[in-house]
């Protein structure tokens, strides 16, 4: 049995490796790891199955520190945002075994725009999820202060554009004053996402302390812009109880996290400016407002001194006036009344007349002259021959005289009643 040493082995298989790769290969994978030491990185590279995400393949790699200025000054600062951990890549690479350290890849060089399609490929399929979710413009329903005064800030303690942002709300010419208070984050690599969306999450159980949310970070390249084209950013934003702000230091591009919030704005600055400017328009509103109802209180004022002054006269000549016309009305009654007594007296003495005539036609004279008689019983009218009895004295009254005489019989209301004189 013919035996090897492990070194011949490793010897071995560098020497296929140099015969059969001996030219850089362009490699495209997903940085796992990162880290530097000493200005060079080292990478840990890996291949995942597209539905799974399993691990298909693993390599390790390194960009020396010469080699990183080489295509520093070639790519220019989109270089550190290339190198971050989950972010997909084509990198050229030469293989390289040894003995003693094994297998590994030496960078060479990197191609911007690969991982820049690869970005834009997932922003789309995150862009459609939203707009699937309905998430975007939810942020917008929310009610925006016309006086915006407490302001949660997300960013990084050492972004660029934080100092920006305080010292434009700080020294706003209007004198405002504001209370703003810092939530950090990262704003640049892996660690966007989680960082950023922590904090949404504990300023809303906050909520009340504020009346909006400020995202902000300075300026820089595309692929820096790119951990905010994030679903779980997004969503967390979307959600939020309280409208939230963006100005992420871009002048062109737009991430998706512009896509849902309540105002996009193009930097921090611009965001202060919104802000102090929001609040200078409620104002101007207040002092117009207080100018029409100053208005409107000077012309109700001369209007009720106008209306106060014609009271004024009219209450000055009312009595005159009254007096004059109560005299009127009395020197009326005075020509009425004797006028109305002679008609009312003329009225009764007409009535009276009229009654006389009547009672003498129904005058007992007036009936014995028309042929009747009275009976009369001790001084008293009869009129009923019940009120008689048989052996009765009475008195027949006639015109011209009077009769005495006694009852002898009664009979019906029939038959006529008999007496004597």
């Amino acid at each position: 049995m013919e035996k090897h040493t492990l070194f011949e082995l490793n010897e071995y298989i560098r020497r296929v490796l140099a015969l059969n790769l001996p030219d850089p290969l362009w490699i495209s994978c997903e940085i796992a790891q990162i880290g530097h030491s000493k200005g060079h990185y080292y990478l840990s590279l890996v291949q995942k199955n597209g539905e799974s995400d399993e691990i298909i393949a693993r390599a390790e790699a390194v960009l020396w520190q010469r080699q990183f200025r080489q295509l520093q000054r070639k790519i220019g600062s989109s270089l550190a945002s290339l190198l971050q951990e989950g972010m997909e890549v084509l990198l050229q690479a030469s293989v390289d075994f040894h003995e003693r350290y094994g297998f590994k890849l030496i960078i060479q060089d990197i191609d911007p725009a690969y991982t820049l399609g690869q970005l834009e490929l997932r922003r789309r399929k995150i862009l459609e999820r939203l707009e699937a979710e309905q998430l975007i413009g939810k942020n917008r329903r929310q009610h925006l202060p016309l006086a915006v005064q407490r302001i949660a800030v997300i960013t990084s303690e050492r972004a660029a554009g934080l100092q920006d942002f305080l010292q434009h709300l700080q020294e706003n010419p209007y004198g405002y004053q504001f209370d703003c208070r810092l939530y950090p984050a990262a704003v640049q690599g892996e660690q966007v996402s989680a960082e950023v969306s922590q904090q949404l999450k504990k300023i809303a159980k906050q909520r009340w302390r504020f009346d909006c949310v400020a995202i902000i970070r300075g300026g820089g390249a595309r692929l820096d812009l790119a951990a905010f084209d994030d679903y779980e950013i997004c969503k967390t934003v979307a959600e939020m109880a309280l409208p939230v702000l963006s100005g992420i230091g871009h002048e062109v591009d737009e991430v998706l996290l512009d896509k849902v919030v309540h105002t996009a704005l193009k930097t921090p600055t611009a965001v202060a400016d919104f802000i102090v400017g929001r609040n200078m328009q409620f104002e101007a509103g207040l002092m117009q407002m207080g100018q029409q109802l100053s208005l409107l209180a000077s012309n109700q004022i001369r209007e009720q001194a106008v209306l106060l002054e014609r009271t004024e006269q009219a209450l000055r000549f009312l009595p005159l006036q009254r007096i004059q016309k109560q005299q009127l009305r009395l020197d009326s009654l005075a020509n009425e009344i004797p006028r109305w007594y002679r008609q009312r007296a003329k009225t009764e003495h007409q009535r009276l007349s009229q009654l006389e005539q009547l009672m003498s036609l129904i005058s007992p004279e007036a009936t014995l002259k028309r042929g009747f008689s009275i009976v009369l019983k001790e001084g008293k009218t009869i009129a009923s021959a019940s009120e008689l009895k048989a052996g009765e004295q009475f008195t027949a009254r006639f015109r011209d005289g009077e009769i005495t005489g006694e009852v002898k019989k009664q009979y019906t209301s029939s038959k006529e009643s008999e007496y004597e004189d």
